[in-house]
């Protein structure tokens, strides 16, 4: 299987950085604006190389371990109120209970797992998605790859998020244990054996179908809305050409569509999100179960 990933990247459209060709009248499209093929030496590694997977992952790994690891605190109380409304009233209401009754040291449970876990998928997610938008474009053409893009997005990121939740379940299992069920134990090495010896391995993935309900739509959302969004920031906003900004605003850009994109993605994925908590909470319980036991107010409690 992974040869014939290999061979769709080394043959995709997508990876040719060789002269580009325009037969096309030489004018400008739109009034002071120009379109200009970027320069290839700018790139530290070939577009689809075992070099340039490897970045997307370390970069997967960055950006998910260390955000998530960041904000454990509000995460915490976020898992105690979809759990359990009735005593946690709310975000500051949650710190405030949380605070007086297990000290400040409480809001970090669930660091270790939670900085494993996200950092394990955002490896997978990262580096997948380039695999799968390799794949797919090549199996499309050059063509269909264009004007298909959003749909090849859409499809690469979801694909990338199946293998991504595979890798994340089993930490995400612990750290809402250990964030949400009074009497549990506070670290990763001690909880993780006591759910392997009562419910066994599918203890660390029973949650997965909930997990791929919540974090496929997000990350559906996430890649090809900030893919589309930064298209429209430079279309639209920017007033020149991609490839004559410099490093710095570019980096701008992306972080504004990175925004844009994250407040669509916390819309769809939130409902999921909250069959996942009770689901690890609850012995022996199930997704549908717990849906139906939620209902939908339940499913968009905040």
């Amino acid at each position: 299987m992974f040869s014939g990933l290999w061979e769709a990247a080394k043959n995709s459209p997508f990876r040719r950085t060789t002269e580009a060709h325009c037969d096309a009248p030489q004018k400008e499209l739109v009034a002071g604006r120009s379109i200009s093929a970027a320069s290839t030496e700018q790139y530290s590694c070939e577009y689809g190389s075992a070099k340039y997977y490897a970045l997307c992952g370390f970069g997967g790994l960055l950006s998910c371990g260390i955000t998530h690891t960041a904000v454990v605190p509000l995460d915490l109380v976020k898992c105690r109120i979809q759990v359990d409304p009735a005593k946690y009233k709310g975000i500051f209401n949650g710190f405030k209970v949380s605070v007086a009754e297990e000290g400040f040291r409480s809001l970090a449970k669930g660091w270790a797992p939670t900085c494993i876990g996200y950092s394990m998928q955002g490896i997978c997610k990262f580096g997948f998605y380039e695999v799968f938008k390799i794949l797919y474009s090549n199996m499309l053409g050059e063509e269909k790859t264009y004007l298909y893009r959003t749909s090849l997005y859409l499809a690469a990121s979801a694909s990338a998020e199946f293998f991504a939740d595979i890798a994340l379940s089993p930490m995400e299992a612990v750290k809402v244990r250990i964030q949400t069920m009074p009497g549990f134990v506070s670290t990763l090495r001690a909880g993780a054996p006591i759910i392997y010896k009562q419910e066994g391995l599918w203890g660390f993935y029973k949650g997965v179908v909930p997990l791929w309900c919540r974090q496929i739509p997000y990350t559906m959302m996430k890649f090809a809305c900030f893919e589309r969004t930064v298209e429209a920031l430079y279309q639209y906003v920017v007033p020149k050409p991609r490839d004559q900004c410099s490093k710095s605003e570019q980096l701008v850009v992306t972080f504004a569509a990175g925004y844009i994109a994250g407040v669509f993605c916390a819309i769809v994925s939130h409902p999921a999100d909250t069959i996942v908590s009770k689901l690890n909470q609850d012995k022996g319980s199930t997704a549908m179960g717990v849906a139906k036991k939620l209902g939908m107010a339940g499913k968009i409690y905040v």
